[in-house]
């Protein structure tokens, strides 16, 4: 959740024996989910053979696991059909029901938790952002100012994923709430994308 590509490929370039290490994709077992061979095969010895899989394009089948030092961590919000997205300086409560410093001891420590994820804020606008539960169209709330920072970002991919310029407007932050019955009036008076996806669940 803090090392992006370009950090790993430094490391690795500084410290070929590092924690960094390149894995050849080769064939995919569910190229949808982002599950490879190769990558469950680095996994599965890289964590003292405690993990078997993971899947690099979803939240909710064997995610990526985090170590505890991310910027920021995905929750879905399954009465929005959604995800939400929480920072570090946000000190506040999210519709998921706990704040970042509870979420934090739940998903780090390098365990899969399903419907949980530590992220990079970057994540967010990437063109594989969990591609297969939907994307950047199923986020629901964010605090606004994540929104504030990746402003420009995410405008421009919600253009390029035909979500439109205005999908920015559409995701709840705390000035509109910080609990489901709160942000879910604000998500339908907007029509929100989410609430007509298949189930998250």
């Amino acid at each position: 959740g803090a090392v992006s590509w370009l950090d790993a490929k430094a490391s690795f370039e500084i410290t070929p024996t590092g924690p960094n290490q390149p894995i050849i994709k080769g064939d995919a077992i569910d190229p949808v989910k982002g599950i490879w061979k190769t990558v469950n095969d680095f996994v599965y010895t890289s964590s003292n053979k405690s993990l078997e899989e993971v899947a690099l394009y979803t939240l909710m089948d064997l995610p990526m696991t985090s170590c505890g030092c991310f910027e920021a961590i995905m929750a879905i919000v399954p009465e929005a059909n959604g995800l939400m997205i929480t920072t570090r300086e946000h000190t506040g409560m999210t519709p998921c029901g706990m704040t970042f410093s509870t979420l934090a001891g739940s998903v780090g420590g390098g365990v899969q938790s399903p419907g949980f994820m530590g992220i990079g804020k970057r994540y967010v606008v990437s063109k594989k952002f969990i591609t297969a539960d939907g994307g950047l169209g199923r986020i629901v709330w964010m605090p606004k100012s994540l929104k504030d920072s990746l402003h420009d970002d995410l405008v421009a991919r919600s253009k390029e994923l035909g979500l439109g310029e205005d999908f920015i407007d559409k995701i709840a932050d705390e000035s509109v709430g910080t609990t489901t019955d709160e942000i879910l009036p604000y998500l339908e008076e907007k029509g929100h994308p989410a609430l007509t996806m298949d189930s998250i669940l």
